[in-house]
């Protein structure tokens, strides 16, 4: 997401960064070019020309100009206006007393509302909650179907009512009321503190979808109205937002399909055009792909800073602290073994998209661009890892000293690899383990702030095997000269 975007507006920046001097024009030019970056993006277009004044009015007014360090003033400035134009956001969901809290989720057919639906009600699991699904979509017989399949995968109750769907146009009036209020009725029995309303859509706006969803805001008065809005569809998505919030009174939007080709104009002017804030991002489909969204984050990873904030909070949820205080003891003596490795990578991989991690440390995400890293490279790398991994014995796994050249020959056979993958496999383990080593020499605190401030030197390091390309055997000519003078 917001690649071709990033490059343009780092692009901008770098180029006024590499300039120990600048004037009026410069800026104005290098605006100019940020305003036609936003407007390819698909940002609302009085959004660009309101961001633009504001960040010529704030470098005017601080004197970029005359600074020693101009370009870095510059992308403060930037940074700052992103954070304005998306921000402030509070992702909580407030709890009423007594329960249960009731959360409308509305959006056209084909955003991805009721999948979100399932991800919301995951997300609030994993906080503690006990949410409760309601089918309340009765146009489209297959979303009362798919609710109730996200439920069982969820593992929360979900509230169906076949009798009431009907084919688009012949819904019962009131039936939908019907069906969320039995739905609050069987949350209040069951004990679930919140209530997710899965509401009807269209293919487009219309009276008929407004007026039913207005009947249930009127009658059931839920805690907050959601609209789940399509990333993909730009400033489609963003008037939408704006003729439901017109109606209903939203509380928040959430975007989907965040992790496809997005160009980003939906994210950055959805909050000035509808004052309405983005509370979460649809990242992936599996049903934990659900990102709380931070202004400061998104800025960062669109000025190419990374976001590590993100990306330890993202950690700390998804490792299993277990298995994470275990392996940080056997650290700090030196006694990481194949199996704690191996182990470490499945954690890392819970993450989510590899691009999308790199992507949140800083300097990592130019990285991959710079060795031609392709979506799902480092996925297929690691999938090849743990197919040699699966072809060795318990004694290799335990001392990986004693696999000679005949044992490598069986565990590539095995695996399905080239024999040099088992080589360099090897490696990288016996790698990572010298690394954890000197790390176990460190305190936490230090670890800690080598991460906070971006030194992942040590880090990347580790993971630097996993980037490189296959090289060919060619060298340069004087390279190739000065190996024979040395034979």
């Amino acid at each position: 997401m917001f690649d071709a975007l990033s490059d343009k507006l780092t692009g901008v920046l770098r180029s006024l960064s590499g300039r120990g001097h600048i004037n009026e024009e410069n800026v104005r030019d290098a605006m100019r070019e940020v305003r036609t970056a936003l407007l390819e993006a698909d940002v609302n277009f009085q959004v660009v020309k309101d961001f633009t004044d504001r960040v010529m009015e704030k470098a005017q007014g601080q004197q970029v100009i005359n600074s020693l360090q101009p370009g870095q003033v510059m992308v403060k400035i930037v940074y700052d206006e992103l954070v304005n134009l998306m921000g402030p956001v509070d992702t909580r969901i407030y709890m009423v007393q007594p329960g249960p809290t009731v959360i409308m989720m509305c959006g056209l057919q084909g955003s991805g509302k009721t999948t979100t639906c399932g991800k919301l009600a995951m997300y609030l699991k994993s906080k503690g909650h006990h949410p409760m699904l309601a089918a309340a979509d009765l146009q489209r017989p297959a979303a009362v179907e798919q609710l109730r399949v996200l439920g069982e995968q969820v593992g929360v109750p979900v509230y169906t009512d076949t009798t009431k769907v009907a084919p688009h146009g012949q819904v019962a009036r009131g039936a939908a009321v019907a069906v969320c209020r039995a739905a609050l009725n069987q949350a209040k029995q069951l004990g679930s503190d919140v209530l997710i309303l899965d509401t009807a859509g269209r293919l487009a706006i219309d009276q008929e979808l407004m007026d039913e969803l207005k009947e249930i805001n009127t009658q059931i008065n839920p805690q907050q109205i959601f609209l789940v809005l399509d990333a993909m569809t730009g400033q489609d998505a963003v008037n939408s937002a704006k003729i439901f919030n017109e109606q209903l009174e939203l509380d928040g939007l959430i975007l989907t399909k965040f992790d496809s080709d997005t160009r980003g104009g939906a994210l950055l002017s959805a909050k000035m055009v509808t004052g309405k804030p983005v509370k979460f991002l649809g990242v992936g489909e599996k049903l934990d792909r659900l990102e709380e969204f931070r202004a400061e984050g998104m800025a960062q990873r669109i000025l190419g800073m990374g976001d590590v904030v993100g990306l330890v909070t993202e950690a700390m949820e998804k490792f299993d602290q277990g298995q994470a205080a275990k392996l940080a003891e056997k650290m700090q003596k030196g006694r990481l073994s194949l199996d704690d490795f191996m182990m470490q990578m499945r954690q890392v991989r819970k993450l989510g998209p590899m691009n999308k991690i790199m992507g949140m440390i800083p300097g990592m995400g130019d990285l991959a661009k710079q060795v031609n890293m392709k979506d799902g490279d480092i996925e297929q790398k690691m999938g090849r890892m743990e197919a040699i991994y699966n072809s060795m014995n318990r004694r290799e796994r335990q001392d990986t000293d004693i696999i000679d050249g005949n044992r490598r020959r069986r565990i590539a056979r095995g695996a399905g690899v080239e024999l040099s993958e088992v080589g360099q496999f090897i490696k990288q383990f016996q790698t990572s383990r010298d690394m954890m080593h000197a790390v176990g020499g460190m305190n936490r605190m230090q670890l800690m702030k080598g991460l906070m401030s971006g030194g992942l030197g040590a880090l990347t390091h580790a993971g630097g095997s996993l980037l490189r390309t296959k090289r060919s055997g060619h060298m340069e000519k004087k390279d190739r000269n000065k190996k024979k003078k040395r034979r």
